[in-house]
């Protein structure tokens, strides 16, 4: 019989990247970010005149700053000690939306941080790839967890069995994103890893 199965994203749930993002922008682009909404395309403005960013050159932005300041990033609080434990009594994934082009960056990325865990890349919603990794395991209890509401919505519709938990670790964002949980596509929300540990555990250990 398989082990329970924890698949978790990186960015925002166990690395900080925005706020190393915002900084990386002020400093080598002269752009400033500030999340006023839900809309991370209207929070990046050119300090000289205030000009919003289009989406393509946010997205631009965003391949470089994955390109050359992976190793900027730092662990969400509690984060790595609460995969260790989790470690202990299930197997743990990364399910990270990047291009594939990225896997051995972040793969690497992770391990230096003593997180030696299977990496699998994706692009668009995760609950197709959630359900193939799933499979392949064979796990009859599996947890999910992103800080992106819109993944938590394909991963209703895909893995429904799967326990969902949305979890945004970064103060600049977890105010102003979406939340899974009043939409109804996760099974709870907690932003802090001391208290989603608990709730991890029990999910993994519930019975189907």
């Amino acid at each position: 019989m398989s082990r329970p199965l924890l698949v978790t994203d990186c960015d925002e749930v166990l690395l900080h990247m925005v706020c190393h993002f915002r900084d990386w922008l002020g400093a080598q682009h002269a752009i400033d970010f500030a999340m006023e909404g839900n809309d991370f395309a209207t929070a990046l403005r050119r300090r000289d005149g205030g000009e919003v960013l289009d989406k393509e050159e946010i997205w631009r932005l965003l391949g470089s700053f994955f390109d050359t300041e992976m190793d900027s990033q730092l662990p969400i609080a509690g984060a790595l000690e609460a995969l260790a434990e989790i470690g202990r009594h299930a197997d743990v994934v990364v399910l990270t939306n990047l291009p594939d082009a990225c896997h051995a960056a972040r793969t690497a990325q992770l391990r230096k941080l003593g997180v030696d865990v299977p990496v699998f890349t994706n692009q668009g919603p995760k609950g197709a790839a959630l359900q193939r990794i799933v499979a392949d395991h064979g796990a009859t209890r599996a947890v999910f967890i992103d800080d992106i509401a819109s993944h938590h919505r394909s991963a209703a519709i895909e893995t429904p069995a799967v326990r969902r938990l949305h979890l945004c670790g970064e103060p600049l964002l977890a105010p102003h994103i979406d939340c899974a949980l009043a939409a109804g596509h996760a099974h709870a929300r907690i932003d802090t890893w001391d208290e989603a540990l608990p709730w991890v555990l029990a999910a993994l250990n519930e019975e189907n």
